[in-house]
């Protein structure tokens, strides 16, 4: 099982990266053999402030290091050092039809009224994320249900390329969907997904939260007046408390149900600061490693510069059976 995923460098790494996504990359590397890869070239599609961004990588892999992510069991690395995606995004992008690209829902609604003005990569971005899969020829992505769509297109398009060449130059990648992930909703509603985009603070635990701000902001979490229940059924139409549930069970390795058991009847007076305890202690070792790891950036260099080396390695043999299989002649 070889598993490829990546993650957006941006700042503010809140509750519901760490646990809709890299808590369970923690998961995979014991299983899987994993490349994780921070999605630098996927910022640029949009304009970037060249040394935020740069700053945010590092970052990153501070926050993923401090939350358990292991580069002597993984490959960690920035796309930017590895060139082969970029080299495989194009051969993909001369080979999948403008009409595949057109259905990709992402584009219309990050471009928004503003088609016009929006960057060839923004559009065609989906290609270079199939690239970053296809190329280490991965057997599983972790995919999300906003990212389904652009999985089913890697495997369209590796199918096509493999056809019109008559060659077996990808495999196709199977979705992952760990059965313990995570869709971590905003603190003030519980309709609208977590996220640093929100001009609310409040709406979101952010990883770099001081103990106490971690408390104030659950206390301070939209709820309902009504006890919790003893199943997930009589939470339909809760959405805030739902999540809640959603979230200790997820920092506390539990299922739902065993939580609502452990809760039934309870009012948010109490299951709150149980909830504010849990999180503390889950997050403040992960906070506290990565304000040491966020300091020393030449160790984070050396992480990045190994891991590329490693995934250059790694990729360098699906390259060169594209260029081939297009006839492309290379010294």
């Amino acid at each position: 099982m070889r598993t490829v995923s990546g993650i957006q460098p941006t700042g503010n790494l809140h509750l519901g990266n760490y646990l809709g996504a890299i808590k369970n990359w923690v998961k995979l590397q014991e299983e899987s053999e994993c490349f994780f890869f921070l999605a630098d070239l996927h910022a640029i599609t949009v304009h970037n402030d060249p040394a935020e961004l740069a700053d945010n990588c590092r970052n990153m892999v501070a926050a993923l290091v401090a939350a358990g992510v292991d580069t002597d069991k993984s490959i960690l690395f920035n796309q930017a050092r590895v060139p082969a995606h970029a080299e495989l995004a194009w051969m993909l992008i001369c080979n999948t039809p403008m009409g595949w690209l057109d259905r990709m829902t992402q584009f219309k609604e990050k471009s928004g009224k503003h088609k016009q003005r929006a960057s060839l990569g923004l559009y065609g971005y989906p290609v270079l994320q199939a690239a970053d899969v296809l190329i280490y020829q991965a057997t599983h992505v972790p995919v999300g249900e906003d990212q389904k769509q652009h999985l089913e297109l890697a495997r369209d398009i590796a199918t096509k390329f493999n056809s019109d060449t008559g060659t077996e130059t990808f495999s196709l990648p199977e979705p992952y969907i760990g059965a313990t992930a995570a869709r971590i909703m905003s603190l003030r509603d519980g309709n609208a997904k977590m996220s640093k985009s929100d001009p609310s603070d409040l709406s979101r635990i952010n990883m770099t939260d001081d103990d106490d701000t971690i408390a104030r902001k659950i206390k301070k979490a939209k709820t309902d007046p009504e006890p919790l229940p003893d199943n997930l059924e009589a939470l339909d139409g809760r959405a805030e408390a739902r999540n809640l549930v959603g979230i200790y069970a997820a920092l506390a390795d539990m299922e739902q149900q065993a939580v609502l058991a452990e809760f039934s009847g309870k009012g948010f007076g109490d299951f709150k600061p149980a909830l504010a305890d849990l999180a503390v202690a889950k997050l403040s070792p992960i906070r506290d490693r990565y304000e040491d790891l966020r300091e020393d950036t030449a160790a984070i260099d050396a992480i990045l510069a190994d891991g590329a080396a490693r995934a250059r390695a790694a990729a360098q043999p699906t390259v060169d059976a594209a260029y081939a299989a297009l006839g492309l002649l290379r010294g």
